[in-house]
């Protein structure tokens, strides 16, 4: 397939290569053209501007750090929406509010062009590997469409519902680990300060009931207090922000995320937030300033 993909961070470049490995047509874009370096030896298509991707691709797939970056790529003045042709499919991957998705998915359509809300879960090895998840929102005929082009990236692929409804289930998710993360990090440092080691706390809970199954993949950074990198502590802040615009609207009470949003503005404010996400253990325990 012809696909156009925008958006080569973290894990962008990584589904992008997942891609290009099987065979599609690349066409990429982004801003700092070093970024697309190793896509572009391996065979991609460095494109001028995100309109000259659009013109060659009949897949757009966007991988984009919040709803006013997606926006912009969209319906900008160079924007894709104005320059893929009629029938193309636009592939959001990234992770923003399911009012947005369905706002895109209107002016898709206004355009004659398919529209999928396609979040993801999983972190950079898992993109690395072609094994993340894909919660979807849109129709059935345009997933099934496009379902080679998911296979190419993940190994669990869920048709959730409209539009809207993949967004919905991933801003669920993300709120919940943000939650799980700080809850575990004032746990581990409450029980340092009674005492007990720390390599023996993190013996203890992590796989047992207390703690969330995805805290395992972080015990060497709670051990080691190395926070390299898998999902920013930034972009988790903004998917708990999110997560309240959205309960807001529909009138619902998240105190537990308001508190844990708080504890990650901080932690933004204090430098950390282009470091992993459970670095928010390393601001409690007071590392770059604490609360």
């Amino acid at each position: 397939m012809k696909i156009g993909f925008i958006g080569l961070g973290l894990m962008g470049s990584r589904m992008a290569n997942n891609l290009l490995q099987k065979g599609n047509s690349l066409f990429v874009f982004n801003r700092t053209k070093e970024k697309a370096k190793t896509l572009v030896d391996g065979g991609a298509v460095l494109c001028s501007s995100i309109a000259d991707a659009a013109a060659q691709s009949d897949i757009m797939i966007t991988m984009l750090s919040e709803p006013g970056v997606v926006k912009e790529a969209a319906l900008g003045e160079k924007g894709f929406l104005n320059n893929l042709k009629k029938d193309s499919v636009w592939i959001d991957c990234s992770t923003v509010n399911p009012e947005f998705s369905r706002q895109m998915a209107e002016e898709a359509k206004q355009r004659g062009i398919r529209f999928l809300d396609a979040p993801v879960a999983g972190t950079i090895t898992p993109a690395e590997k072609g094994e993340l998840t894909f919660f979807i929102g849109g129709e059935k005929d345009d997933v099934d469409f496009c379902m080679p082009v998911f296979e190419a990236m993940g190994k669990k692929i869920i048709h959730i519902g409209e539009n809207g409804k993949g967004t919905s289930v991933k801003i669920v998710i993300n709120l919940l680990l943000g939650q799980a993360i700080a809850g575990f990090s004032e746990g581990l440092l409450l029980g340092e300060s009674l005492g007990v080691p720390k390599e023996k706390l993190l013996e203890l809970l992590l796989g047992g009931p207390a703690a969330a199954p995805f805290l395992s993949a972080k015990k060497d950074k709670f051990l080691l207090n190395n926070f390299d990198t898998e999902f920013p502590l930034q972009w988790m802040l903004k998917d708990l922000r999110l997560a309240l615009t959205e309960a807001k609207a529909n009138n619902i009470a998240l105190s537990l995320t308001a508190g844990a949003e708080e504890i990650f503005k901080f932690a933004n404010e204090a430098g950390l937030g282009e470091e992993d996400f459970s670095a928010v253990y390393k601001f409690l325990n007071g590392g770059s300033g604490s609360i």
